[in-house]
């Protein structure tokens, strides 16, 4: 039975999809000005482990990524670079699905593009306003956070506690223009020197947490089964979200909230961030590192978890990622030499089977990999101890090597 740690109710609930062995499943993808670093890699990584493993039990995923190709960052980057957001985007976008295929990240079922989905954008943020929950202010357009009696549940914070927060990162000329300062951008006019796009309220674009209820709804639904993303977009993004979509649906937007952990650095522990200064990118760490070896150090923690990147951390995970490889390699070699008509050894198949079962159990508490790549450890053992048998049976190794799959 597959239990998913759900933010939203801080608990450990059996997963149910929507439909019978299908899961929607839409992740928040990257701002694409600049290659991503390594914690937007584990953010990727976390999320493609738990959409492989949904398969590996056997359910059809609908996996949705967004990119971001409109935001201020890349306004300025384009400025800085002399070419246009559109160019810039196409140039990381490129980058993106380069860095990632090295760490054997499987493709998106759909990576959906803001710049794509600018009709769909106008069109709900107009539904927004004729059901009262946003309003027109001088060509840029607010949700009325207030009107939205659930808002904060996702993040667990008071009304009061958001509005304190919310003053500290709003400047005076954006809340003379809001109704309350807890109010959020939908639609915002444009400048002069800005890409924009002709709307009912004038040239603009889209704010950034408009175009997730619109391309999670539009691709999966109303109400889709998992939401994803770091634990960082817990608020505002995703409490955003979930305003702006039940807001306009009257549904639940997602059954399952599920948060990676940040990757950090230092002694200190550090968060990794771009904002921060002080991160390292996976275009440059894939020049000294194997990508592998990181998708390994990467992919091994439990999701909700911190990890610690560090130069010791990564040959940790050299020297574990090769005791497995030996192990499968080894296995392999002895299958050329097997007896194929020596009878199966019951008792060491059934210890395979036993150490899948335990990987699954493990992995069904909530993805829990770090648990279950002990077990992993444990079936590479054995494997090479049985290869090591003066005898050994075709059929004993070619089940152990499909479990060890």
């Amino acid at each position: 039975m597959l239990k998913i740690y759900n933010t939203l109710t801080r608990e450990k609930e059996e997963f149910q999809p929507i439909q019978k062995n299908k899961v929607g499943m839409y992740v928040c993808g990257p701002t694409v000005y600049n290659y991503i670093h390594i914690g937007n890699a584990r953010s990727t990584v976390a999320f493609d482990t738990v959409r492989r493993y949904l398969e590996y039990r056997g359910y059809d995923v609908n996996f949705v990524s967004n990119f971001t190709d409109v935001d201020d960052k890349i306004i300025r980057a384009a400025k800085e670079l002399g070419i246009s957001a559109k160019e810039v985007a196409e140039k990381f976008i490129a980058a993106f699905y380069e860095d990632t295929a090295a760490l054997h990240v499987e493709k998106a079922t759909l990576n959906p593009r803001v710049m794509e989905n600018i009709p769909d954008i106008i069109a709900f943020i107009g539904d927004l306003i004729d059901k009262g929950y946003a309003y027109e202010a001088d060509g840029d357009v607010y949700y009325r956070t207030g009107k939205f009696k659930d808002y904060g549940k996702l993040s667990d914070q008071s009304i009061k506690d958001l509005i304190v927060g919310a003053s500290e990162r709003l400047d005076a000329e954006e809340n003379v223009k809001k109704e309350d300062q807890l109010d959020l951008a939908l639609w915002k006019a444009a400048k002069s020197d800005e890409v924009s796009w002709e709307s009912p309220w004038g040239p603009g674009r889209p704010g950034w947490h408009i175009e997730c209820s619109v391309m999670a709804t539009k691709y999966l639904g109303d109400t889709i089964d998992i939401h994803g993303g770091g634990h960082d977009l817990t608020f505002p993004h995703h409490e955003n979200e979930i305003a702006q979509s039940e807001g306009k649906t009257g549904k639940t937007f997602a059954n399952y909230w599920m948060h990676n952990g940040f990757v950090t650095i230092g002694e200190t522990a550090e968060k990794m961030s771009k904002s921060l200064g002080n991160f390292v990118t996976v275009h440059d760490i894939l020049k000294e590192v194997d990508a592998q070896v990181l998708r390994f150090f990467l992919g091994t923690a439990h999701y909700r978890r911190p990890v610690k990147y560090s130069d010791k951390a990564i040959e940790e995970a050299k020297i574990n990622l090769e005791k497995v490889k030996i192990a499968y390699q080894n296995a392999h070699y002895r299958l050329q030499d097997a007896a194929a008509a020596l009878p199966e050894d019951a008792e060491k198949l059934a210890l395979f089977q036993n150490l899948q079962q335990q990987f699954v159990t493990e992995m069904d508490d909530d993805f829990q990999a770090d648990n279950a790549m002990s077990i992993v450890y444990q079936f590479a053992k054995e494997l090479n101890i049985y290869a090591e048998c003066e005898a050994v049976s075709a059929a004993v190794i070619t089940e152990a090597l499909a479990l060890y799959k």
